[in-house]
């Protein structure tokens, strides 16, 4: 009995050693992480090369936009795109996009970052699986001279603006749950999901939203040269559209690949060889921590609900899962 005893206590002793080095080992991990980014070069991110040729002095960057568009990482991208702008070698860029869109003023800070890009250089768009809302958004940066192409799968469009809200309003009745917030104002918890929206409230929301989806119409009657108001007015429902459907109504240019849209722009830049490459970050901790966040979030219905309340406008797919974005350009 006394040897079973010791047996006992020495297992428990092994296992709590284990743990506590598996403990030690990620929270090394994170310290390294941490003074990594904190001692990180400013410089910017590593080029990696793409395709084309390897001694080539002239470049086209590409600036790849995977995912939601929202924080934290869009200061990033922005600082990417200067930094792809300010570079002599980067002849032209390409924008390459697979994303249901995001948060509006995320979406048009990029867009307008892209808008002064274009002014120096040519910028091509090239849409993979996904370039809806926000996405198709920020492609309008690349301005009037460009060429949009879409693969022959693409979904594209959904041009319009979604709060998402939820009414918790006849569970809380059956619990017996109620809103008493203290408020400064009769607007101040508009958004509540415990209580329904008044005609006022709902006023106010829709001028907000009518304001947000004014300006991606605009953007797009701007930087569409075949497309007016009208035919604007009448393709933003919301509804996604197909290549094929996205060309027909004059919302993309070409049916066609990457590999298309590089040689197409080689040509346009008259250049006999070039260099295609993309900046690529080091995954941070603050990535490994959103991309956790995101991921609890989704899994997490009472999470939702709580932050109704929050008012989050967005250019977005919303039935399509939010994956924080990822962002590479080349220089």
């Amino acid at each position: 009995m006394v040897t079973n005893a010791k047996t006992r206590g020495s297992g428990c002793a092994v296992r709590l050693l284990l743990v506590c080095l598996i403990a030690s080992v990620f929270f090394n991990i994170a310290l390294y992480v941490s003074y990594h980014d904190y001692f990180a070069d400013s410089g910017g991110p590593d080029e990696q090369f793409h395709s084309g040729d390897r001694s080539a002095s002239d470049r086209i960057a590409l600036l790849e936009l995977t995912g939601t568009v929202m924080p934290p990482f869009t200061e990033r991208i922005l600082a990417v795109i200067k930094q792809a702008g300010q570079d002599n070698r980067v002849k032209g860029t390409i924008l390459v996009i697979d994303s249901p869109g995001g948060l509006v003023a995320d979406s048009h800070q990029i867009y307008h970052a892209l808008q002064e890009l274009s002014e120096k250089k040519p910028v091509f768009v090239a849409m993979k699986r996904m370039a809806a809302s926000g996405g198709y958004y920020v492609a309008m940066g690349a301005g009037k001279s460009t060429t949009i192409y879409a693969e022959p799968t693409t979904w594209t469009g959904s041009i319009g603006v979604i709060i998402p809200r939820y009414s918790a309003v006849a569970l809380a009745e059956k619990i017996g749950v109620t809103s008493e917030p203290l408020a400064t104002g009769p607007y101040k918890d508009s958004l509540s999901p415990f209580r329904k929206m008044s005609d006022d409230e709902r006023a106010v929301w829709d001028a907000i939203i009518q304001d947000a989806f004014d300006r991606f119409v605009d953007v797009i009657v701007q930087n569409r040269s075949n497309l007016d108001r009208e035919a604007v007015t009448k393709l933003a429902t919301g509804q996604v559209y197909t290549a094929g459907q996205a060309k027909e109504n004059g919302l993309i240019d070409r049916i066609g690949f990457l590999d298309e849209a590089i040689e197409d722009l080689q040509t346009h830049l008259r250049l006999e060889s070039v260099r295609v490459v993309r900046y690529e970050s080091p995954a941070r901790l603050i990535d490994l921590v959103v991309g956790m966040q995101e991921t609890n979030q989704r899994e997490s219905v009472i999470r939702d609900l709580l932050e109704a309340t929050v008012p989050q406008a967005m250019y977005f797919c919303s039935w399509a899962p939010a994956v924080p974005i990822r962002f590479r350009a080349a220089n």
